[in-house]
This record gives C-alpha cells, sequence and structure tokens, in this order.
C-alpha cells in the first residue's frame, strides 16, 4: 500500500475501507448511545448479535444501492451527504419491517426517530473524515508512464477520469516523436530509479504497445525497480482496473491473447444457478409488471393513445435473430423513414413513454424472452439486425458480444451513457467485454444492484 513515505489507496482498499467504516462507525455510536441513554430498541451484546449482522447487511446492499460506493461520488460531500440520507432511510425502512430478525418496534415510538437519526450522522462524520484526510492529496498514487509519445495523452486522460485519487505526474517517452505538455513532467529513461526515489512514485505503468519500443537497457533498469518492491503495471491491466471495461483502442492487434474468456461460460454450475436467477427474477418482474398493469394501460389511453406492446427483431446469442417484447414508447410509424437510434432528446418517444423509459418499465416484457430462452437477465443489450451489422464493419471484435445471450440489464447498461455514436457504441462494448471476460456470481450481484440505482436515479433511455 505505501512506498517510502507515499501513503496510498488501492481502489479496492478504499472499497472495502468504505464498507468496513460505514459498518463499525454505525455500530460504534448505537453501542455508545444504548450505554450512556435508555436505548431499548437497538442493543449490540450476546444475546442479540443477529440484530447487528442484519443490520450490516441492510446498510451494505442500501449503501450500494444508492452509490456510496462509487469513489468519484465518494469525494463529494454534497452528493454523499444525500446518498447518506436516501441510505439511512431505506435501510431503517426495512429495518423496521423484518421484526423476526430485527428487535420489535419500542413502545417509545421516539426511539426509532434516534435510531434513524443515529445512522445518519455516524455515516456523515466518518464520510467527511474520509473526504476531508483520505481523499486528500498526500494520499494521491503517484504514477509513473511509460509510453510513446502519440499514446500519452489518451492514456493519462482515461487513468485520471476513472480515480480522483490516481495523478499521473510524469512519463518516460518511447517513441520517436517528441511529446510536449506542461501537466507532465519528462524524465529520463537512464534515471528512473532517481526519478522513482526523488517523487516518490507509487506505481509505473507500462503503455507500450510495440515490443521494439521496450529497451534492453530500460527493461533491466525496470526488472531492478521490481526487484526493489515498485509496483509496475501494464497499462491495459490497470485499465481494466480502474474502469472496469476492457481497451479495445489499445489491444486490437493482440486480442486474442489478451482477452481469456471467463470460466463462467463454460461452468455448468454457475450456468445453472444462472438460469435459475434469470426464472426467479423474470416471475418476479412480470408479478410485478401485472400489479402495476392498470395504471400502465390508464396512462397508455392518455399518453401514448394505440397498441400497448410491439415486438421487434434483434440479434442473439451466436448471431441468431429473436423477436423482443416490449411496451411502446414511441408514436405510431415511429419509423416509417427507416430504422434509427432512439435520441436522447427523441420527438417520437410519446410523454407516457418516457416515463416508461426513465423507469424501465417498458422492459418488463422482456421477462417473457427471458424465461423463452431467447435472453438473459444480465448480458449484453440485444441489438437490431441493421445496427449489428453496421457496428460490426465499424468496431473490432463487435460480434464477440454475442458469445452470450443478451440481458434486460447488463453491465454496459448500468455504467454507459445512453448514446448512439459510434463512440458511445464503442465504449458499451467495452463494458460488454469485461463482463464477457469477468462474468461470475458477484458481478451478477453487483450489476442486479446497480440496475436498482440506475431506477431509482432515472438514468434510463
Amino acid at each position: 500500500m505505501t512506498q517510502k513515505g507515499n501513503i496510498h489507496f488501492e481502489i479496492s482498499e478504499r472499497k472495502i475501507l468504505l464498507r468496513i467504516f460505514d459498518i463499525v462507525s454505525v455500530l460504534l455510536l448505537l453501542y455508545g448511545i444504548g450505554q450512556i441513554f435508555n436505548f431499548d430498541y437497538f442493543k449490540i451484546n450476546s444475546q442479540h448479535w443477529v440484530w447487528s449482522i442484519v443490520l450490516a447487511l441492510y446498510l451494505t446492499v442500501f449503501a450500494t444501492i444508492f452509490e456510496l460506493y462509487n469513489l468519484q461520488k465518494a469525494s463529494k460531500l454534497e452528493t454523499v451527504t444525500q446518498n447518506i440520507i436516501l441510505t439511512a432511510s431505506v435501510t431503517v425502512l426495512f429495518y423496521l419491517l423484518t421484526p423476526f430478525y430485527t428487535p420489535t418496534l419500542p413502545a417509545n415510538r421516539l426511539q426509532i426517530l434516534y435510531f434513524f437519526f443515529a445512522i445518519n450522522v455516524a455515516l456523515f462524520v466518518w464520510r467527511y473524515a474520509y473526504i476531508t484526510f483520505i481523499s486528500a492529496p498526500r494520499f494521491f498514487k503517484k504514477v509513473l508512464l511509460i509510453g510513446n509519445s502519440e499514446d500519452i495523452e489518451w492514456v493519462v486522460n482515461s487513468l485520471e477520469k476513472s480515480d480522483p485519487n490516481y495523478r499521473v505526474i510524469g512519463y518516460i517517452n518511447t517513441g520517436v516523436k517528441k511529446y510536449e505538455t506542461d501537466k507532465l513532467i519528462e524524465f529520463d529513461s537512464l534515471s528512473i530509479s532517481e526519478t522513482v526515489e526523488k517523487h516518490t512514485i507509487s506505481e509505473i505503468v507500462v503503455a507500450i504497445s510495440k515490443s521494439e519500443e521496450m529497451t534492453a537497457v530500460l527493461n533491466n533498469k525496470l526488472i531492478s525497480l521490481l526487484e526493489r518492491g515498485v509496483p509496475i503495471k501494464e497499462y491495459t491491466n490497470v485499465y481494466e482496473e480502474l474502469n472496469r471495461k476492457v481497451p479495445i483502442q489499445f489491444i486490437a492487434d493482440d486480442f486474442y491473447r489478451y482477452f481469456p474468456f471467463s470460466r463462467s461460460n463454460q461452468n455448468k454450475l454457475y450456468l445453472f444457478f444462472h438460469r435459475l436467477m434469470d426464472l426467479f427474477l423474470s416471475v418476479i418482474g412480470l408479478v410485478f409488471g401485472v400489479l402495476i398493469s392498470p395504471l400502465i394501460i390508464i396512462g397508455n389511453q392518455l399518453g401514448n393513445r394505440g397498441p400497448l406492446f410491439y415486438k421487434q427483431e434483434r440479434v442473439g446469442r451466436n448471431g441468431e435473430p429473436f423477436k423482443i417484447y416490449k411496451l411502446r414508447s414511441m408514436i405510431l410509424d415511429a419509423e416509417k423513414k427507416g430504422a434509427q437510434y432512439a435520441q436522447k432528446k427523441d420527438t417520437r418517444i410519446t410523454p407516457f413513454g418516457k416515463f416508461l423509459r426513465r423507469t424501465r418499465i417498458d422492459e418488463i416484457p422482456q421477462f417473457i424472452n427471458v424465461i423463452k430462452g431467447d435472453m438473459s437477465v444480465i448480458g449484453p443489450r440485444p441489438e437490431r439486425p441493421v445496427f449489428v451489422e453496421t457496428l460490426s464493419h465499424e468496431i473490432p471484435f463487435y460480434e464477440i458480444r454475442h458469445l452470450v445471450k443478451p440481458g434486460v440489464t447488463g453491465w454496459a447498461q448500468v455504467n454507459a451513457k445512453y448514446g448512439m455514436t459510434q463512440e458511445d457504441a464503442i465504449e458499451k462494448l467495452q463494458y460488454d467485454l469485461y463482463y464477457i471476460k469477468r462474468r461470475s456470481f458477484f458481478l451478477d450481484s453487483k450489476i442486479v444492484l446497480k440496475t436498482l440505482s440506475t431506477i431509482i436515479f432515472f438514468r434510463g433511455q
């Protein structure tokens, strides 16, 4: 974690730190209140240890949904304060609604209010300390970049954009052309050891796409630093760790060696439970759809004025076409001029259709596709054949996303912004490939939680 006095935390370390101290701060304050005041509702002792475990579980789940572990947002006090209130409110609500595993309601109902305020205060004090100290410049990770002048600016931007505590302070140019910038210091490869010592470098990132750019002298110096304990990482691995997506622009010539597909794609146990999860969540989704169907029907009559459902051809696993079911959110004859992408402020979307898209309610009929086996709950977004054909010619490796079933939600859907430029399609593909590469029970669960967050914060189309 440290390199000769330069203190910094890795992304995984900071997320673990946030999760642990969220729970510890809340339980400590509640324990203190229980000791000082006559607080009967929540007690921490050997008789009621289950109460603390349930509270910690609820707190972790809802803090994830309300993005308290999003590192970019965890450094902003205003955003954190809002998300703390949301997290505490829903945590207390669920805690009250599960009395079998939690305390029965107290005779003095004011204790519930104290319980709610205690959680808010504990989280706020700890998160304020995190923003003030852990997110301070003294904890920034100082990075030295080794790469070609043609790639340096793009690489630096891609790294610093993803992590507010990640700072590239200088570079060693392995290319022929000179790279000029006022933001970074250019270092000499012959004095790299002295540079690491003088600037307390936390990590060296090697972003070299051509092997001939790595000279024998530079390679030997890096090996020497590695033996001394200086972390040296390859850029594509760092990028993937920071951004949770695959940098296809940087590895296009060496993609198949770099891209080991997830073992879960052949793991029968994972595939079995993944299918069970598909069926379970689809049944819940369809039941919810039936319960709100009167509101949907009324809204459709008033705001859409036409058929409620529509079918459309999409590309599924292994490039096989299938018919997708959705609630109609556009005007009739929306594509009389031919197939076209939905835009951010598309005039073809009806007033009620905007609501359906923002809440993702228009996706509910796709659970029928999941039960039929055409789709999964989690996977790449299914696209139309005409768009797939175009994107496959424009973007390298685009068709790899068809190795798994398309999903109602997915890693790209909960991370990438909505847009249909070629740059947006490339970004979504990077997220899709990350999922295909690393799909697992843990990643699937994370996507489900982030989907709930996406719906709550109205980040739908």
